[in-house]
């Protein structure tokens, strides 16, 4: 089954929002580093997806003139098979990003990214919906402290959790980075 690595929105423009914490970038990039690894090893193809929205400007880091749509500092650099810019929540939205799945015959796709609940969960249940298997890295999935509808601080943790608990077979399969490695290898044997 041929399998591929889908690296969402793991760029600097988040670094210049007001929530952005330091907490979980390390682990969260050395997880992400390794997936990158273990696929670059394989020979299999890892994809690339930037976010770019809002008004066109140098002052909204989600814009191309802010320089700031640009690799997280940290994430291993790779050679992307594809490299797509979206400007909605799943990846899969006015990208052509299904067709280059479809036409490079991909069956699995292995969700890895930021953030965790918003654009590598709405993009592994799209995807789950078109037929795809999905294999979701939620140590590969980064996100941060929200503030919930009642003012309480709901922690970057709960909601990982939230976001593993919703997806577990009903939209992906939930794998470790090891996990998704021996899959990609047990894959590859085949």
């Amino acid at each position: 089954m041929k399998t591929c690595l889908i690296v969402i929105d793991a760029q600097e423009s988040f670094r210049h929002r007001p929530f952005f914490s330091e907490h979980d970038v390390a682990p969260y990039l050395a997880a992400q580093n390794a997936l990158i690894a273990g696929f670059a090893e394989a020979g299999a193809p890892i994809v690339r997806v930037f976010h770019s929205d809002g008004p066109k400007v140098a002052e909204n880091p989600f814009a191309i003139e802010s320089g700031h749509v640009r690799p997280l500092a940290g994430l291993a650099d790779f050679q992307a098979a594809a490299t797509f810019t979206k400007n909605r929540h799943s990846a899969l939205v006015g990208t052509g990003l299904d067709v280059w799945l479809t036409r490079h015959h991909i069956e699995r796709i292995v969700i890895s990214g930021i953030r965790t609940e918003q654009c590598c969960e709405t993009t592994a249940r799209h995807a789950s919906d078109l037929g795809w298997q999905v294999d979701y890295v939620t140590d590969a999935t980064l996100t941060f402290d929200m503030v919930q509808p009642d003012g309480a601080r709901l922690a970057a943790a709960d909601i990982k959790m939230r976001t593993a608990t919703v997806l577990q077979g009903r939209f992906a399969t939930l794998c470790s980075v090891q996990e998704a490695l021996a899959r990609l290898g047990e894959k590859a044997a085949a």
